[in-house]
This record gives C-alpha cells, sequence and structure tokens, in this order.
C-alpha cells in the first residue's frame, strides 16, 4: 500500500545526511557555528544581564542545543510524537526569550524550527508547527508587513527544497546500496557457478580414469583367482597403468579447460577413441571453434559416455558421431551392446545425471536410453 505524501516521513537515508560529501559537512557545521558565535556574542554584549540572569541565558542555549539534539535524533527514528514535543519545546524557548528581551536570538529560533519542521517531519504535522513558528515569528518582527510575508514565505520554500534534496539523495544512497546488493549477489551466484563447474570437472575426470582403472584391476584380480598365466595377468596391469596415465593427462586438460586453453574437439574425440578398443569417430558438418562451456560439455559427455559403456557392456563396438549444425552441434555415442562388466552395478547414476545437467546449463537437451541393439546417448548444444 502506497503511503499518502501528507503523512510520509522522510526516509531515513535522508535524515541521517548519508552520502553527504565531507566537505559540504564541514563547511554546514563551520557555517553553522559561526552564525551561532556571532549572534551570542552581539546578544549578550549588548544586553544587562546580571549574573543569575547571564546564567539563566546560557542555560536556555544549552536547553536549545539539546533540544535541537532530541530533535533530531527522533525525526530519524520516525517518532512524531516526541518529535512535535520537542518542537513545541524549542518554540515556547523561544517565546520565552523574545518576552526577555532577547528579540534577534527569538526570531532566529523561530526560523529554525520553521525550516526543520518542513525539512524533517511529515507534511500534515510539518505545516501546523511552521505556521505557528512563523506567526510568532511575523508578531515579534518589526519589519514592513511584506518584508515579513516574503520572508516567511522564503523560509517555507527553505524548508521544502531541504527536504526535496535531502529525499534526493537518499533515493540515491537507497539506489547504491540495491546496485552494490546486486553486484554482491551477482558475485556470489557466479563464484557458485564456478565451484559447480569445478566440481562436474573433478567427477568427470575422475569417473572416467578411475572406472577405467578399475576395470583392468578387478580383471587381474579375478585372473589372479583363476590362476591364469603371468602375461596375461600383466597385461591387464599395464592396461590400468595406462589409463593411470590417462588420468593424469585427462587432469591436465581440465586444468587448461578451466584457464580456456583447449584443443580442438575434434582432436580430443580422436585421442579419445584412440584408447578405447573397438571405438571410432566420425565429424561432420563445417567445423567451427566451439565457446568453452560448449566445448567442454561434449568433451565431457563423450568420456562420460564411453566410461560407461566399459562399465555396463565391456567389449561393445562404439561409434561417436559429431555433427557441426547452424545453429547447435550434436554428438552421438551409440555402443552396439553387450553383456554387463563386472561394474555395471557400480555408481549410483551421477554420471548421467551430470551430462544431463551440463547440458541445460547451456541451454541443451541430452537423451540417452536403449535402441534396437545397445545403448546411445544423445548431446545437442546451441552454438
Amino acid at each position: 500500500m502506497t503511503e499518502h505524501p501528507w503523512t510520509r516521513w522522510p526516509s531515513r537515508e535522508a535524515l541521517s545526511r548519508a552520502g553527504v560529501p565531507g566537505a559540504r559537512r564541514a563547511l554546514a557545521w563551520t557555517t553553522r557555528l559561526f552564525a551561532l558565535g556571532v549572534l551570542l556574542w552581539t546578544t549578550f554584549s549588548h544586553s544587562d544581564l546580571s549574573g543569575w540572569g547571564t546564567a539563566a541565558a546560557a542555560l536556555g542555549v544549552v536547553a536549545c542545543g539539546a533540544g535541537a539534539w532530541a530533535f533530531w535524533q527522533t525525526t530519524l527514528q520516525h517518532r512524531l510524537l516526541p518529535s512535535m514535543g520537542l518542537l513545541v519545546m524549542l518554540l515556547a524557548i523561544a517565546t520565552v526569550a523574545a518576552s526577555a528581551g532577547f528579540r534577534i536570538p527569538a526570531l532566529v529560533l523561530w526560523c529554525a524550527c520553521a525550516i526543520s519542521a518542513m525539512e524533517r517531519l511529515p507534511l500534515a504535522a510539518a505545516l501546523p508547527l511552521t505556521t505557528v513558528a512563523l506567526s510568532a515569528y511575523a508578531a515579534v518582527n518589526n519589519d514592513i508587513w511584506l518584508t515579513t510575508v516574503a520572508t516567511a514565505v522564503g523560509l517555507v520554500l527553505a524548508g521544502y527544497v531541504l527536504r526535496l534534496d535531502a529525499e534526493a539523495r537518499g533515493s540515491a544512497e537507497r539506489l547504491l546500496a540495491q546496485e552494490r546488493a546486486a553486484r554482491a549477489a551477482e558475485a556470489e551466484s557466479a563464484a557458485l557457478a564456478e565451484r559447480a563447474r569445478i566440481a562436474r570437472e573433478i567427477h568427470d575426470v575422475l569417473a572416467h580414469s578411475l572406472s577405467a582403472q578399475m576395470v583392468h584391476l578387478e580383471a587381474a584380480r579375478l585372473l589372479i583367482e583363476r590362476g591364469a598365466d603371468r602375461a596375461t595377468i600383466l597385461e591387464r596391469v599395464v592396461a590400468a597403468r595406462g589409463m593411470a596415465r590417462e588420468g593424469l593427462a585427462e587432469t591436465r586438460q581440465a586444468l587448461s579447460a578451466l584457464r580456456g586453453e583447449m584443443s580442438p574437439v575434434e582432436e580430443f574425440l580422436g585421442e579419445l577413441v584412440a584408447t578405447s578398443e573397438g571405438a571410432d569417430v566420425t565429424v561432420t558438418g563445417e567445423r567451427r571453434l566451439l565457446q568453452a562451456e560448449a566445448s567442454q560439455a561434449v568433451r565431457r559427455v563423450a568420456q562420460e559416455a564411453l566410461t560407461n559403456v566399459r562399465k555396463h557392456a565391456p567389449g561393445a563396438k562404439v561409434h561417436v558421431r559429431l555433427e557441426y549444425g547452424e545453429h547447435e552441434v550434436t554428438l552421438a555415442v551409440r555402443d552396439s551392446g553387450g553383456a554387463s562388466g563386472e561394474l555395471g552395478a557400480a555408481g549410483a547414476g551421477y554420471g548421467l545425471l551430470g551430462m544431463r545437467e551440463r547440458a541445460e546449463l547451456l541451454g541443451g537437451s541430452l537423451e540417452a536410453g536403449p535402441v534396437e541393439e545397445g545403448f546411445v546417448v544423445t548431446l545437442k548444444v546451441p552454438v
């Protein structure tokens, strides 16, 4: 619900002077202190005050200062009744000062109260108090009526202009705070996205490399249990060592990818199928350089699909097809099927979930499922 303009407080940012330059603040305080010093010196040097009179005048000055500070605090907290009460107290002090012969200080205090009310209070409360203050000013002021009216109108306009200036400054401060919060949220979101990307890279590299090593090491264990010859067992151990080397190379590639240093996708797929028995690759369409995220998605999906073939259909023939379209690139990894391997039940399906997540983050899609013979994984990424 929108607050009515007549009952709306100036914002706390406006009342707190947030965003006021230091030079402007120093100039304002210097001007106030100078004017107050001249006013007090003029008043006390041209008056015949006794000891008690001087003490009472000094007490009135202190009371005005304390009341002004309290009024500043209560308006900052948007407390209407205490703020109005303090302003009425200041008006009363000015009336007492005028009756005691301090006409100039009383006029100045009435004018200050009128301006402060217009600047810091809701308009519904500011206008009556301003009217009272300026009425007292007009009653005591001995200028001609036209000058008094012009001065009163000028004071009202000055207070309202200060109010508008403070509101504009407060709005700027709120917008600046919102912008800073938005930038912080954007930075945090970017950091989380980068963490998710690194997590996917770590998973994909480890899943591809360690799963392949486990396949060969498990085969070596079974051969040892069956009493196979040493050469056959050594062949599996050497293959596991080769997979470890590949894992190290893939880790380096992942680090290079995170730094934006990647080889062409066709070259990567060629190297990938060269290390997989019974796999081949076909590239169609006009070859072109892919963006880092799209290129990395193609690489990791190909790795994960080949790893799944080793786990679930060892020995199956695998055909990898990369097709460059006008608006998207398509990767299809299809195997010929086969009996489930020793590690067919291993894993929790996070590889397929990670591949689909990669595709969706890029606005693409991933489909995986059985076909007439074997299993096919199809990735489509917009480019």
